[in-house]
């Protein structure tokens, strides 16, 4: 899933809005794209890592569409 630079910005302000006591920093609008990206893509692999352990002794056809699927979400 790609974010936009406005749905980027609402979730960085509902997580300045969460904690006011952190002081601010400065970086672009790409730099926390970038940045929401990255994490999105290793959660996303992680959930695949989980689901492979999960599936194991399973059918194997099964297995290999369920972690293609998972991976496949980035690629929206």
């Amino acid at each position: 899933m790609k974010y936009n630079a406005e749905q980027v910005a609402f979730m960085l302000h509902e997580a300045i809005d969460q904690n006011r006591e952190y002081k601010s920093w400065h970086c672009s609008t790409q730099h926390l794209m970038t940045l929401v990206e990255r994490v999105v893509a290793e959660e996303r692999e992680a959930c695949a890592n989980t689901a492979g352990l999960a599936l194991l002794g399973a059918d194997k056809a099964l297995s290999d569409r369920v972690l293609k699927a998972i991976r496949a979400r980035g690629q929206a």
